[in-house]
């Protein structure tokens, strides 16, 4: 494997499109490329946030002192005990899911008192932000179908997506 590998063929995130269905739960083991660590106060309460509100189940813990969660292959979330954030960080993080999941992720957490902000962006997708118990960031992000004719599909293009011949940026 070089650089250039084709990495779509690991990706769990489908193609975008109104027929788009996000993969299933995936809870195989494996070498994590990528994890996100986040301290709580409030363990079982944060467990609870991120299971019900935001569609992670828990993978294995360790009692009273952490929780693996996860969503789709690479998307894992460590909960671990100890202080709770004041505020909440500029920095976020975001995680892929498909356009019909993001009101189920609006619903849920408003059912859970809070607030999520919703926007599309001007790189083609549909985003909702929320902020967690543990003060953390996180962002569900789902792609839109490409379209030339859109200014994000303008912006794509004026970066070289879209744009190349053999298609492979579509």
């Amino acid at each position: 494997m070089d650089e250039n590998f084709e990495a779509f063929a690991v990706s769990p995130v489908p193609p975008p499109g109104p027929d788009a269905v996000a993969p299933p739960l995936y809870r195989g083991i494996y070498g994590m490329p990528m994890f996100v660590t986040l301290s709580t106060a409030d363990l079982p309460a944060s467990v609870d946030f991120w299971t019900r509100g935001l569609g992670f189940f828990e993978l294995f813990a360790i009692p009273g002192q952490m929780v693996h969660l996860r969503r789709w292959a690479f998307q894992d979330v460590l909960l671990v005990v100890g202080e709770k954030s004041s505020s909440a960080p500029p920095a976020s993080v975001s995680f892929a899911c498909v356009l019909d999941e993001i009101d189920t992720v609006v619903s849920s957490v408003r059912a859970l008192g809070t607030v999520p902000e919703v926007r599309e962006t001007p790189w083609n997708t549909r985003d909702v932000e929320v902020i967690t118990p543990e003060k953390a960031r996180v962002v569900f992000t789902a792609a839109k179908v490409f379209d030339p004719a859109t200014v994000e599909g303008r912006n794509l293009q004026s970066v070289g997506i879209g744009r190349d011949d053999n298609g492979s940026h579509e």
